[in-house]
């Protein structure tokens, strides 16, 4: 698979500018001619392997610092940003984006870092919860090292053994001196792992599913054999807190632990050969469908990637305690609430069922804006009967045509439910759902009628 050609030209033009060049100079070190340098300066060109290289030695340059778009996520990332309500109205696209990208890399570093310390109106400090999404966000959620780690280990233990729970119960045995032992829930009543080093064991709930607790365990052989590799990502980081490292590194945990339950090869070969078929997918790898559902938004192995996946979690109010765009470009998952006429928001009333419905949320222009989304009721880990949450998928509908569960469906734009980013933020008409204007919406009013819908508004504001 060809990769993205790299433009860079800004970076380039700083790095001649801080060295005192003129052009003709830099060209004449870089063994180009100042004409093919100008348009590399202007992205009119990308600039090759050779030249990058020659740039590297030359100067003493980190490489990274010519893909300055990825520390706001690339276009995407930029997106995300303004999808926010208070930009409604200004119809920026994804072609604009990009051209703020290529042309002005600070400028735009500077809105996101604006963006995200301002939040949406707060003065406080970092969110912690938030700064750690824009960190995975920025990597898409894909980290090949500990992909290639996991998989590599996954291979080790299906050497000899074809249970992963047995294999990673003595993989902790005999690599670490570790036993595992699973307690009473009145022992354990707010814990569902514990590392009792000075016992030498793994302690784990009664409460725990199958599935649940083979990810404990991988987690804490991430924790042992994963510190140092889990550390550096988390030290390159952009945070501001503590607890937003943290949440991260503990995020790079369970990437790991769900990538040697489900090794990358592996993984997506059955999903191919499957169709995507979630039931059949959970069966075989032994996961949840939760686990499931982060494990999708990750393939995007270079040369191997599979379809781009997001996966939000909600609860009963609507609130998002999850959500991970992946390489999808879902903008709509940035709202803070979300559209009742989704029907992520059934599954709490069809436990057991799989909810799959086309949407057509309401986005900016060029954002994709036809969906097929699955949504399936989840139980709080160890807090059955007690914790419920929505966890739903969802993929451009475009690449659905294979789906196991997008079978018989006309995956027409035509026929997709139109959705909104919540009512305050929905402009459109005619919603009998709605429960809230829109804000800066001009309200009609007429006294000889009223109309099916509680609310009428302009565009006006």
């Amino acid at each position: 698979m060809a990769e993205e050609a790299v433009f860079a030209g800004p970076a380039l033009r700083r790095l001649r500018k801080r060295e005192g060049l003129t052009q003709a100079a830099m060209a004449a070190q870089l063994s180009i001619s100042p004409s093919y340098l100008n348009l590399i300066e202007r992205n009119q060109r990308p600039l090759t392997a050779r030249v990058m290289m020659q740039v590297v030695e030359r100067f003493d340059f980190d490489p990274r610092r010519l893909r300055e778009s990825e520390s706001v996520g690339g276009v995407d990332g930029l997106a995300r940003r303004l999808a926010d309500q208070r930009f409604t109205g200004l119809a920026i696209d994804r072609d604009e984006i990009g051209e703020v990208l290529a042309m002005a890399p600070h400028f735009a570093a500077a809105f996101a870092q604006l963006y995200d310390t301002a939040g949406e109106g707060r003065t406080a400090g970092e969110d912690p919860l938030a700064a750690s999404r824009r960190e995975i966000e920025r990597w898409r959620n894909h980290f090949a090292d500990l992909d290639a780690a996991a998989e590599e280990l996954a291979d080790e233990l299906r050497l000899s053994r074809a249970d992963i729970g047995t294999a990673l119960v003595e993989r902790l045995r005999e690599r670490h001196q570790i036993a595992l032992r699973i307690l009473p829930r009145e022992v354990m009543p707010e814990t569902i792992r514990r590392l009792d080093l000075h016992a030498r064991q793994l302690q784990l709930s009664e409460m725990l599913s199958p599935a649940s607790r083979n990810f404990q365990i991988a987690v804490q052989l991430a924790q042992l054999e994963q510190r140092e590799a889990i550390r550096m990502l988390a030290a390159g980081g952009q945070f501001q807190s503590e607890d937003a490292r943290k949440l991260f590194e503990r995020h790079l945990q369970g990437y790991f632990a769900a990538a040697l339950i489900m090794p990358y090869d592996r993984f997506l070969r059955a999903c191919d050969a499957t169709g995507y078929d979630f039931p059949v997918l959970m069966r075989r790898f032994g996961v949840s469908f939760e686990q499931l559902a982060h494990r999708l938004t990750t393939l995007q192995r270079v040369g191997q990637r599979g379809l781009p996946f997001f996966m939000a979690r909600l609860d009963r109010a609507g609130q998002f305690s999850k959500r991970f765009a992946g390489a999808s470009g879902a903008t709509f998952l940035e709202s803070e609430t979300s559209c009742p006429l989704w029907h992520v928001h059934r599954t709490f009333e069809r436990a057991g069922e799989w909810c799959v419905q086309e949407i057509a949320p309401e986005v900016a222009e060029a954002a994709p804006d036809h969906w097929l989304t699955v949504s399936r009721l989840t139980e709080g880990v160890a807090a059955e009967g007690e914790a419920q949450f929505a966890v739903v998928v969802g993929v451009e509908a475009r690449f659905a045509t294979d789906l196991a569960l997008a079978r018989g469906l006309p995956l027409r734009r035509e026929q997709a439910q139109p959705i909104g980013p919540g009512c305050s933020s929905c402009h459109i008409a005619g919603c009998r759902q709605r429960s809230l204007p829109p804000r800066n919406a001009r309200l009609a009013f007429e006294n000889h009628q009223r109309g099916l819908t509680p609310f009428r508004f302009g565009t006006g504001g």
